[in-house]
């Protein structure tokens, strides 16, 4: 902890930051500083503000028509207290001292709190030298560098057209494609002082084919962090072949019998099982709600023997990779998992002062609205030693997921996924496609009936949302066996 400086209050009106500057930077130490100070003074435990610029645009086409541009700018702030086990967060988007006093201000007195009165000295934090990894990792011309909002229409009816020619029996056909630009700054009173820059784009089609009665439907989406020229290099017309075949397949698919079969799972967006069905609840805010079942299992076996997993945020361009979470924390891995015993979970701040586990640079939330809680960066189930046809080899008659479909979880880890493209497994051959696959289970028994994972780990972007708000999240894993799992169908 760095020493303290006092600073008599009745000069605090006078300091002021530069409100309408490029970007947050060193500039900002002074007032914020200040401000922590007066909200230790005023009885607060620890006190944090979180800075934040947003510049984001979605465009989507639809046929060969551009139907929606969606721009959005926004700058805010938000202020959390900590006294004792409770906390409390305000935000607002007026960043001047004033604006962020009055904000602290709001916070202190829900938490019962006064700002000191005139005259009374009040101690400045000290905070470290600015960590900058926007600066220090040129990502301050990442948002110059980006598509104009002519190549984003230009892209995306080029890759409705690529669709419309490679498909049959289309009824609908979509691309869609989004960039969002963001700017941090975060000082709290332990002295913490650093500011990030994140890019992250995404880009995907979805088809509809139809004759009579038969219907299907795909979607396939891309997404990366830090890559300003990401659009420009997306391979449209490798992602149009790809979601045209596999709707021409499935449009013919006869309907799955529901019934208990073993299962291959796919990999790359496979892992939202895992992410859904235990990786939530690796979450200290579950411990503190007591909706996990694995609260006391740590170092215990919660899985097979065979799995092991990761959550980290330093995979190269990966949709959760982050350079430091939204509380300053430099980015980690964090092992969740290993041969089947529970070794860690993740953690941020207020979830490391109510359960003792560890910080684990997990603090992160959809924008300034919200407070920081633990949550996923890059999940993913970790390479085992098979061949992915010995997965197949082993399985007499089951059902292959090649591409997961939405679903839902509970509190506790119950979950139910549809599968977009499934096809039958027959003496360890993929024979006949399938559609109407419903998987079905709960988390702590599925955990312990993945026996078999490939070496041919892959990821893909998910969206995540809990109680901080919608995130950018990565899932993944290989190739996994699953040796029994309720599947609901006709």
């Amino acid at each position: 902890m760095s020493p303290t400086v006092l600073v008599p209050t009745l000069q605090q009106p006078q300091l002021e930051h530069p409100r309408q500057a490029d970007r947050f930077g060193s500039s900002w130490d002074g007032s914020l500083a200040t401000l922590l100070g007066l909200g230790r003074a005023a009885g607060a435990d620890f006190v944090e503000f979180f800075l934040e610029r947003v510049n984001y645009i979605s465009v989507l086409a639809e046929d060969d028509t551009i139907t929606s541009i969606s721009p959005r700018l926004s700058t805010g702030a938000g202020v959390r207290v900590f006294r004792g086990g409770a906390d409390c967060y305000v935000s607002t988007n007026n960043l001047s001292f004033e604006g962020l006093k009055a904000a602290l201000d709001k916070a202190l007195s829900v938490m019962g709190l006064h700002l000191p009165t005139n005259g009374v000295r009040t101690p400045e934090v000290n905070l470290e030298l600015l960590r900058d990894y926007g600066a220090d990792r040129g990502k301050d011309t990442w948002l110059d560098r980006c598509s104009s909002i002519r190549e984003m229409g230009d892209v995306l009816l080029g890759a409705t057209s690529a669709v419309d020619r490679k498909a049959s029996h289309v009824q609908s056909r979509r691309a869609v494609y989004f960039r969002d630009w963001q700017e941090v700054l975060v000082a709290a009173s332990d002295g913490t002082f650093a500011r990030d820059v994140r890019l992250t784009q995404s880009v995907g089609c979805n088809l509809l084919c139809a004759d009579g009665a038969q219907r299907s439907s795909i979607s396939k989406r891309e997404g990366d962090t830090s890559d300003p020229d990401f659009l420009r290099n997306w391979d449209y017309e490798t992602h149009a072949e790809e979601i045209a075949e596999s709707a021409g397949t499935m449009l013919y698919a006869d309907y799955v019998e529901s019934g208990t079969y073993p299962i291959v799972m796919a990999n790359a967006f496979g892992g939202v099982i895992f992410h859904e069905a235990c990786g939530h609840l690796l979450e200290t805010t579950q411990i503190e709600r007591q909706t996990t079942p694995f609260i006391d299992k740590k170092g215990e076996k919660i899985a097979h023997e065979s799995l092991t997993a990761w959550d980290e945020g330093r995979s190269s361009h990966a949709f959760g990779t982050i350079d430091m979470d939204d509380e300053g924390m430099p980015a980690q891995r964090t092992l969740l998992i290993e041969n089947g015993i529970l070794k860690n979970f993740l953690s941020d701040r207020a979830g490391s002062m109510r359960t003792g586990h560890p910080r684990t640079g997990s603090g992160r939330r959809q924008n300034y609205t919200y407070a920081a809680a633990s949550r996923m960066r890059n999940t993913y189930i970790a390479p085992g030693d098979c061949d992915v046809q010995d997965l197949f080899d082993s399985i007499e008659k089951g059902i292959y997921c090649k591409k997961m479909g939405g679903g839902s979880v509970g509190p506790t880890g119950e979950f139910n996924f549809g599968v977009d493209e499934a096809y039958l497994i027959e003496n360890g051959k993929i024979t006949k496609p399938l559609k109407g696959a419903i998987l079905i289970g709960e988390a702590k028994e599925i955990m312990n009936k993945i026996s078999m994972c490939s070496r041919d780990v892959s990821l893909a972007p998910g969206f995540c949302g809990s109680v901080s708000g919608s995130i950018y999240v990565t899932v993944g894993q290989p190739h996994i066996k699953v040796d029994s799992i309720t599947v609901g169908g006709r």
